[in-house]
């Protein structure tokens, strides 16, 4: 199958899980939500896994810890910025993260361009009246940040874990790290038959299946292309979020979307352009 209709796939699944975990905070706490998640998430990666655990090293333990928590904080903080904002905002201020992260090593000036074209895009949500719930904001930043060091830790953490192996004992942290706020937050309302099982159907759209696809379609397409089709994700949340929500964004909010959202494509686009360093 064609790469570019892979990573599609898991876009629009990722975004559709994002939607219907957030129609699950009616009946639970958004922690328990986000821990369930995990914990389906961990559990089917390590059955198809099965990492060896036996000999590794502390280097190989620390980065793999690392990668679990900032994978951990990044799923927490995005369901709680859903609980308070719009799913297409939220997601559309958490991708400052990775954009921060394809920009910090870019030594030109004309990348400012889409430095500022970002900022812009979030100036306008304080710069125009509207019901942005700023603790929300502020949680999709965390998302963001942990997006960004998410990103620094996988390309070390692929290659100290084999395989998926890395990512299968990196949920396994996180869902260990969530597990107490998890059952705490979700007290008896965690464990109602319906809420697993929704639950376990975000977890699978959510995590299993975008990784699965997206594996396969970084073995053939390239970086720039990929790249560019990850900035469609707020637009697609957005979407999303309309369908299974009803969720609309206003003027101000679809303009940030859209800053954001250009910004994210033409960095991404300029960095593959670029020539290699010497």
């Amino acid at each position: 199958m064609n790469p570019v209709w892979l990573v599609l796939g898991g876009i629009v699944s990722v975004q559709f899980g994002a939607a219907f975990a957030k129609s699950l905070f009616s009946l639970t706490d958004p922690t328990a939500v986000a821990w369930l998640r995990m914990a389906v998430a961990a559990v089917i990666f390590w059955v198809v896994a099965r990492p060896r655990l036996s000999g590794r090293t502390w280097p190989e333990w620390r980065v793999v810890i690392g990668y679990g928590i900032a994978l951990a904080t990044m799923n927490w903080a995005i369901y709680q910025s859903f609980a308070r904002i719009p799913i297409g905002l939220a997601v559309t201020i958490e991708f400052l993260g990775p954009l921060g992260v394809a920009l910090v090593g870019s030594r030109r000036a004309r990348d400012l361009v889409w430095v500022g074209l970002a900022g812009v895009g979030v100036a306008l949500l304080g710069a125009f009246p509207t019901t942005v719930d700023w603790i929300g904001v502020g949680f999709a930043l965390l998302a963001g940040a942990a997006w960004a060091g998410y990103i620094v830790l996988s390309g070390p953490t692929g290659a100290a874990w084999e395989g998926v192996t890395g990512v299968s004992v990196g949920s396994l942290v996180g869902a260990l790290v969530f597990l107490v706020p998890g059952v705490l937050a979700g007290g008896t309302s965690l464990w109602q038959p319906h809420v697993v099982l929704l639950a376990a159907a975000v977890g699978v759209l959510s995590s299993v299946i975008p990784y699965g696809l997206e594996m396969v379609a970084r073995r053939s397409i390239p970086a720039g292309v990929f790249g560019i089709l990850m900035s469609l994700e707020p637009a697609v949340a957005a979407l999303a979020a309309l369908l299974v929500l009803g969720e609309q964004l206003g003027w101000v909010e679809g303009v940030a979307m859209a800053c954001v959202t250009v910004a994210s494509a033409g960095s991404t686009r300029a960095l593959a352009k670029a020539p290699a360093p010497n």
